[in-house]
């Protein structure tokens, strides 16, 4: 395959670079199936570049004034949403999520920013006043440094955004490293910050695969890492950056379960199952992929869901479709080796996503939306995390026995009850071991101004995404204990005399 003569070169010190490596890969675009440029593979020698980069930055950085950095952030602000649809047309053309979804993205990065506006405030410390007689103790919230930042293919915008703002806002520096599949939007993004008035060397991207996150997570002069991504990618990086003196937040893998009660509206309900099964052709680490259905009520919901399915429209997403292709062919072809699997364990396949009909080119990566009910808990279908358009329906008898499922489940990234039942909503939300809950709402992903993250397999490392999280993990507490000696221990003094 010959590739695109376009290739997508490193952003070090406030410009493209190339480095040393030659090695290059295709980005392709997946709703036509073939490369629209080639990306520059680093080495562990150019991250060493970046990082360094970086690290000549920091001193100027860190010691900026708050003014000067929250200056740049509403810049930043700005231009971003100045010049958002250009981003949702990069991301829809290597992702191949639709436009409307690429729009939705890029506002969901922007929260975060527009929350990072809040830093003067939230980078305050704390004082207290003759703490014992004549000493005053305070805190101050210092950066970590250079700040490695490690972002997954599903959301090319919206992650990287999650972090870098908030690091550069409380005075770090940052050497991001997107996914190779579609590390266009990080390019962008750093030169809309050079534009908004980012110095040089705050804001790195080196691109690459696992020989560039290495050199990240062992770097020592990098001091802090966040990831998103896999489950076991995740474990990996929390435990080889931790063994190299790093903090880290590594957001994992999901397996998220809707549970619907027979008293659930179930139009609500077959709604949401569509929207967040199968939205970004359900690689989201926050889709609704298990569906909990109550006995009483399973066969009038599935009924419903796939009666909705039958007008979504996958295809090219700058045509107007509902779904997109998969990222690459390889993973399209994993995601439908599931369906043989739900077969083979005698699962019921109500709507088969490869005997749908396409709106774009023949060579996508095409998988239609699939529906299968009836799956057993013991299947791969049920325990693996698809990423894909694939929603499962569960069957069970109750309440007690879905919460058992939830809780057995080795993640514990997302959930969502639907029911009309305060109480039972009330009970829900205590008795889960999951980090993120929704009550009649399908993806509980916070605002900005809470932090996202899940429990179990689903993080590694204690500090949520962006919120308070985000600027305490990007941050250090120093503690200042302080005695000076009054006037009154000696010297001259010229006031009236008086007693105290």
């Amino acid at each position: 395959m010959t590739h695109p003569t376009d290739t997508l070169e490193h952003w070090v010190d406030g410009k493209p670079w190339t480095g040393e490596s030659t090695r290059t890969a295709p980005v392709f675009d997946p709703a036509l199936g073939v490369p629209r440029r080639t990306v520059r593979m680093a080495t562990a020698t150019d991250v060493d570049a970046a990082v360094k980069a970086a690290a000549a930055a920091l001193p100027a950085w860190r010691d900026s004034s708050i003014a000067t950095r929250h200056r740049f952030l509403l810049n930043f602000r700005e231009l971003l949403n100045a010049r958002k649809d250009a981003l949702a047309e990069i991301l829809t053309a290597e992702h191949g999520k639709v436009l409307s979804d690429a729009a939705g993205e890029i506002a969901r990065g922007l929260e975060v920013v527009e929350f990072t506006l809040s830093m003067p405030h939230l980078l305050k410390g704390e004082f207290s006043q003759n703490a014992s007689t004549g000493v005053d103790v305070y805190s101050v919230r210092e950066p970590v440094g250079v700040v490695g930042i490690i972002s997954p293919f599903n959301f090319p915008a919206m992650v990287p955004l999650w972090f870098f703002p908030i690091a550069i806002a409380a005075g770090n520096t940052v050497v991001l490293k997107p996914s190779e599949k579609d590390p266009s939007a990080a390019n962008w993004l750093a030169e809309v910050a050079a534009d908004a008035g980012l110095p040089a060397g705050v804001l790195n991207v080196v691109h690459g695969d696992k020989e560039a996150v290495d050199a990240l997570l062992t770097h020592p002069e990098v001091g802090a890492i966040s990831f998103v991504g896999s489950t076991p990618i995740a474990e990996y990086v929390y435990r080889t950056a931790s063994a190299n003196g790093k903090r880290v937040q590594a957001l994992g893998g999901a397996k998220n379960h809707m549970l619907v009660l027979p008293d659930a509206d179930l139009d609500l309900a077959a709604d949401a199952a569509v929207n967040a099964g199968f939205g970004s052709a359900g690689e989201r680490c926050m889709a609704v992929s298990v569906v909990l259905a109550t006995e009483s009520v399973a066969d009038e919901l599935v009924a419903r869901i796939a009666e909705r399915m039958k007008d979504l429209r996958t295809g090219d997403g700058r045509r107007g479709c509902d779904m997109g292709p998969l990222i690459t062919r390889e993973h399209r072809d994993k995601v439908a080796g599931y369906l043989d699997t739900a077969v083979a364990d005698a699962a019921e396949l109500v709507v088969d996503g490869r005997a749908s009909t396409f709106d774009g080119d023949p060579n996508g990566f095409w998988l239609g939306p699939t529906l299968i009910d009836r799956v057993p808990v013991s299947s791969a279908v049920y325990r693996d995390e698809i990423f894909g358009p694939v929603l499962s329906v569960v069957r069970v008898e109750g309440f007690e026995q879905a919460v058992e499922l939830i809780n057995a489940s080795p993640y514990g990234n997302g959930t969502a009850i639907f029911t009309n039942d305060g109480g039972a909503a009330r009970r829900f939300q205590r008795q889960v071991n999951v980090g993120m809950i929704g009550v009649n709402v399908p993806i509980p992903v916070p605002v900005a101004y809470h932090s996202f993250g899940g429990w179990k397999a689903s993080l590694f490392g204690d500090a949520k995404a962006y919120g308070p999280n985000g600027f305490a993990f990007f941050t250090q507490e120093k503690a200042i204990t302080s005695r000076w000696l009054d006037p009154s221990h000696g010297g001259i003094d010229l006031g009236f005399p008086r007693n105290s």
